[in-house]
């Protein structure tokens, strides 16, 4: 069984002076608490047979544990631990400030990662969202312990998380546990703000030698509860989300141009993108963008998707829908992001349904609300020529 505890504050969240702090606190809340070290917390799950990790995005932090069924107890237990009594010991501090200072290192020696980060911070400059999770290199080695903890004080809060559990197990167990090892408060957490997006920065680059450019080409999409979220996952799926889509056809089969090339979307409170990346050699860069956005402008002006194409787009949605539930960690997932996005769960069956109802006009509304849009933004690292790149988006 998989249980986890979805934090509903991450990176957009952060204030003046706290720029990586919720990535800081996936760090440190698995480090110690009042009575537990860290090697303390790891040999209780693993000792059992299990695993914990987390992860950071934009509006979320989430803290999981897997355990064989029999060891619910404990996994709530460590969590709730971990969540509310965290011990932010300065040696523990420390040792973690070096830690993700050698992953945003990492990062910046990763071009293919590299990459997103600077893409999102050229479409939305001077936001939160453009921001890298990670945080910087001198926000990280700024940040003192009193700043992490205030932070964690004002956001962890038990009506900011939502417990998500998957597997042998029943509601009533779980609410049981959570109710001996879970806090009850009334504190308020404070309000996301909700910020004027800037103009886009139409391009940013980084020059690297290197045998490889690495580029993300995109617009400003919709937002999470947008209701036309389905139709622009149909239209993302067959245009590059897969070895049948356009982009993979045209890009890779047809022409050679690059190993890998998709295209994904992403979601916010207020905000979304449709991106496309491809890794291509320095010489074809501007023949792999070529293709790109000519296959960008057939879609508009097909305004549309032939049926075949939108048929298949549809069932692949459906059936890895099915297949990506088959552990308890997927399923708890699941839970997890639909309750604390979207305040609902739906049934599996209703979901099949919406993304089913996509029609030819959902689609045709989609490619003119998104495909449309003059918000666009370029990254790229590796060799380039920034003028000719900037030609491209202005």
């Amino acid at each position: 069984m998989t249980v986890g505890a979805w934090v509903g504050s991450g990176a957009r969240d952060e204030g003046e002076g706290e720029w990586g702090a919720s990535h800081f606190l996936e760090h440190l809340l698995f480090k110690g608490t009042e009575d537990r070290s860290a090697r303390d917390i790891a040999e209780a799950v693993e000792s059992v047979g299990g695993e914990m990790n987390a992860f950071t995005a934009h509006e979320q932090t989430v803290f999981y544990v897997r355990v064989p069924d029999t060891e619910l107890d404990l996994a709530i237990e460590i969590l709730g631990d971990v969540l509310w009594r965290p011990a932010f010991r300065p040696d523990d501090i420390e040792t973690e400030r070096q830690v993700i200072l050698e992953e945003i290192g990492m990062r910046d020696d990763t071009p293919d990662d590299l990459v997103h980060d600077l893409f999102a911070a050229a479409l939305f400059p001077s936001h939160p969202l453009g921001r890298e999770v990670l945080g910087g290199e001198d926000s990280i080695r700024q940040m003192p312990r009193d700043r992490i903890a205030s932070y964690h004080s004002r956001h962890y809060q038990p009506q900011n998380t939502v417990l998500a559990a998957a597997g042998n197990l029943s509601h009533e167990g779980v609410v049981a546990l959570l109710q001996e090892r879970f806090p009850e408060t009334s504190e308020a957490v404070p309000e996301r703000a909700h910020t004027d997006f800037a103009p886009p920065k139409h391009v940013i680059g980084v020059p690297k030698e290197a045998e490889q450019a690495h580029v993300v080409f995109g617009m400003r999409a919709l937002a999470a509860l947008d209701p036309d979220r389905y139709a622009l996952t149909v239209l993302n799926q067959a245009f590059g989300g897969g070895m049948s889509s356009r982009l993979f056809q045209t890009v890779r089969e047809e022409r050679g141009l690059a190993y890998s090339v998709y295209s994904y979307r992403a979601a916010y409170d207020d905000a979304g993108f449709l991106a496309i990346y491809a890794g291509t050699a320095p010489e074809r860069l501007d023949e792999t963008l070529d293709v790109v956005q000519a296959e960008l402008q057939r879609l508009v002006d097909d305004g549309g998707l032939p049926y075949r194409e939108l048929d298949a787009a549809k069932g692949h949605l459906v059936g890895s829908l099915s297949m990506s539930l088959e552990t308890s960690a997927s399923r708890m997932r699941r839970l997890g992001r639909s309750e604390l996005v979207e305040n609902e769960v739906p049934e599996l069956d209703e979901v099949v349904a919406r993304v089913a109802a996509v029609g030819d006009e959902d689609i045709a509304r989609v490619i003119d609300r998104v495909l449309r849009s003059p918000d666009r933004a370029l990254a790229v690292v590796g060799p380039h020529d920034e003028a000719s790149l900037a030609a491209r988006v202005a």
